[in-house]
């Protein structure tokens, strides 16, 4: 697959579906960043079954009538020149919180919450209190059968990069975190037995979705905190994933514990995509406060990472990418309907 460009529109949740549905919202939202220019437009953790979501208003894939709103989005999105590519997740200890504008809190039954499983009963903490369900094998095939389903959903309704969220303590980033991680199973203590949910699973995805088409996994490089998961272990994971057909290690950090110290600063997790792309000889790509259009170009011209992708910058400016060319000398053909003030 040939990108136009190396700039990706970060997956960002909305919050904004009702029953999973894409409507309006996402439709402008994804489509004006596709006429902005971005190589790809990654629709938000879009989640693999109902308790999965982050929130009542988070996206889903869990069922058919999610096809055709979605495949409307993808179909614009690449009418406009960029790759349509969609994220599919299970937020794990993390699901059944209220909206962010309304506190993001746990929600209890009689607010619309819903019971959560992860794989330890350790609750997330600070405003996420609920103790999750610790899962049985049981639990595990069917959520795995659950990413294969929404997978062959996102092919259908016509997305060309797949991405596994694995990252920011959702569920499968609480699986390899030995912060969250208790087990005593083959799922967890050791790191063979951590990585092992998803192994298997991004192993099933492989098979349904096309050898043509990228397969991505986002993770948590490191999780800030000591005896947690770190950068080592994430160089051994995209070898291990690479081996089972992923294309690219989207290198995000953090999210798995409340009380993580992170020092944030611009470009401050460019060293994980870095580290891991030299490691396991995998593409990567960088993220988290990239900014800047020397500083995004920088990353990619030092190989560095392989792709650059943006989330609150592209919330600022749809058409960053039009405007970045512009600063870096070059021009994006625009769209005929503004090529007199592009």
């Amino acid at each position: 697959m040939t990108l136009r460009n190396r700039i990706g529109v970060s997956p960002m949740c909305q919050y904004s579906a009702e029953d999973g549905v894409a409507n309006d919202w996402h439709f402008v939202h994804l489509g004006s960043r596709a006429v902005g220019g971005a190589g790809i437009v990654i629709v938000e953790a879009t989640a693999v079954a109902p308790e999965g979501r982050i929130t009542p208003g988070c996206l889903g894939l869990w069922s058919e009538k999610h096809i055709e709103p979605l495949a409307r989005v993808a179909k614009f999105v690449k009418q406009h020149g960029a790759v349509a590519g969609i994220q599919i997740a299970h937020a794990g200890r993390k699901a059944s919180a209220d909206l962010p504008w309304k506190g993001g809190a746990h929600l209890s039954e009689a607010q619309g919450g819903w019971p959560t499983i992860a794989p330890s009963a350790i609750p997330f903490g600070a405003e996420l209190t609920k103790v999750p369900r610790a899962m049985t094998e049981a639990d595990i095939a069917r959520v795995q059968s659950d990413f294969v389903a929404a997978a062959t959903r996102a092919l259908t309704a016509g997305f060309e990069w797949l991405e596994l969220h694995a990252a920011h303590g959702y569920l499968f980033s609480e699986f390899l975190s030995p912060l969250a991680n208790q087990r005593t199973d083959k799922y967890g203590g050791s790191f063979e037995n951590r990585v092992r949910f998803l192994l298997d699973t991004a192993r099933a995805v492989r098979q349904v979705w096309p050898d043509k088409l990228p397969l991505a996994v986002r993770i948590s490089a490191i999780d800030w905190k000591e005896g947690g998961w770190d950068i080592e272990q994430s160089i051994a994971l995209a070898k291990l994933l690479k081996a089972e057909g992923v294309d690219l290690m989207d290198c995000s950090s953090g999210g798995v514990v409340p009380d993580a110290k992170i020092t944030v600063k611009p470009g401050y997790q460019v060293p994980f995509a870095e580290k891991i792309r030299q490691g396991a000889n995998i593409a990567t790509a960088a993220v988290g406060f990239i900014t800047d259009p020397k500083q995004a170009d920088d990353i990619v011209r030092n190989v560095q990472a392989d792709v650059v992708l943006l989330a609150r910058q592209m919330l600022v400016d749809p058409y960053w990418p039009a405007h970045a060319a512009k600063a870096l000398g070059h021009k994006l053909p625009p769209p005929n309907q503004y090529a007199r003030a592009w």
